[in-house]
């Protein structure tokens, strides 16, 4: 979808913006390419820089409850330095790369849910406006996929996903905020857990995979989360029956019995792939609230993407043009 808007604080005359990413979804530490197009307005306009921001709508606990904010993830200066003459057009064509934390916002071309964005910022003439607001499509990387494809083909079910503001203990989380995909569980651990969350750390060797349980009560115990994390390197897509491996992080978790607040260790997966730790936590003890109402159910041969609840997709693309709008008090993130 393309925005174009007059610059505000250059009034009637100034020139416009439009910026068009290139067609299909970026993935987590990939390229992000397209065109930043201006048009001239009633008169001589030095651009003294053209700026992308990645922002993200984020969901944050605190006292009073939760809250929604936009949350700045990434800065990149793609032009600038020339004068833009009366009515005329120009175009400044850009390749960033997108931090390898980057949320997926898609899966198999049905959206989760998640609601990122680009955001043009033209200082001209010393005067900044930040235009509007492209929507940016994510999708996994393959090891992502493969895990996610396993997940469904064990049975389980897909909730809502959303982005938590915060950090989670014991990694090497680099935003200021992470992504939790929330999981159904399958039938064969439905008597043993309430849901699944699924996030994904990546890095340029590999990712972290934190799982979190919300473990149901028994008929003389209360029900609590049990955290674990692994980590997997990305040429590992190729080699694990993710399968097998997935269902040996589920029954290492169910399975795990130490109490609150135990320190965490480092140990093999006993045949699983990379390397665990238990008991990561959330720094903040957040947990999250359901996300925009996405239902994504399992099947059989994997991920089922038909969206149960509505235009999806529609409503995430109303919520880029709606919600980060008039959002950047809230904002945090990279200058």
């Amino acid at each position: 979808m393309v925005f174009k808007r007059l610059l505000g604080s250059l009034g009637v005359g100034g020139p416009t913006v439009d910026t068009v990413l290139a067609p299909g979804a970026a993935t987590p530490g990939g390229i992000l390419s397209g065109h930043v197009h201006l048009r001239g307005g009633s008169g001589d306009f030095d651009i003294d820089h053209i700026t992308l921001e990645l922002v993200a709508r984020a969901e944050a606990e605190h006292e009073d409850g939760e809250s929604h904010g936009a949350v700045a993830f990434g800065r990149f200066v793609v032009g600038g330095g020339f004068r833009l003459a009366a009515d005329t057009e120009h175009s400044v064509p850009f390749t960033v790369t997108l931090p390898w934390e980057t949320p997926i916002t898609e899966l198999h071309g049905q959206p989760l849910g998640i609601v990122l964005g680009v955001r043009t910022e033209l200082a001209v003439a010393g005067a900044k406006d930040k235009g509007d607001i492209d929507p940016l499509a994510v999708g996994p990387l393959p090891v992502q996929e493969a895990i996610l494809e396993a997940f469904g083909q064990l049975g389980f079910g897909f909730k809502t996903a959303d982005l938590e503001y915060g950090h989670i203990g014991h990694t090497s989380q680099q935003l200021p905020f992470f992504q939790e995909i929330e999981l159904a569980p399958s039938p064969q651990y439905a008597h043993a857990v309430n849901e699944i969350e699924v996030t994904f750390l990546a890095t340029p060797s590999g990712m972290d995979v934190v799982l979190e349980a919300d473990k149901r009560g028994g008929l003389f115990s209360s029900g609590h989360d049990a955290l674990t994390r692994f980590t997997i390197a990305h040429d590992d897509v190729h080699r694990q029956d993710w399968n097998a491996v997935v269902d040996g992080w589920m029954r290492q978790l169910v399975e795990h019995r130490a109490a609150h607040g135990g320190h965490a260790s480092y140990g093999h997966g006993h045949g699983f792939a990379g390397h665990h730790e238990d008991h990561a936590h959330h720094d903040g003890g957040h947990r999250s609230g359901p996300g925009m109402g996405t239902v994504v159910a399992a099947g059989a041969a994997g991920l089922a993407v038909g969206v149960v609840g509505g235009m999806v997709a529609a409503e995430v693309v109303d919520e880029v043009g709606d919600f980060f709008e008039g959002d950047d008090e809230d904002e945090g993130g990279e200058d």
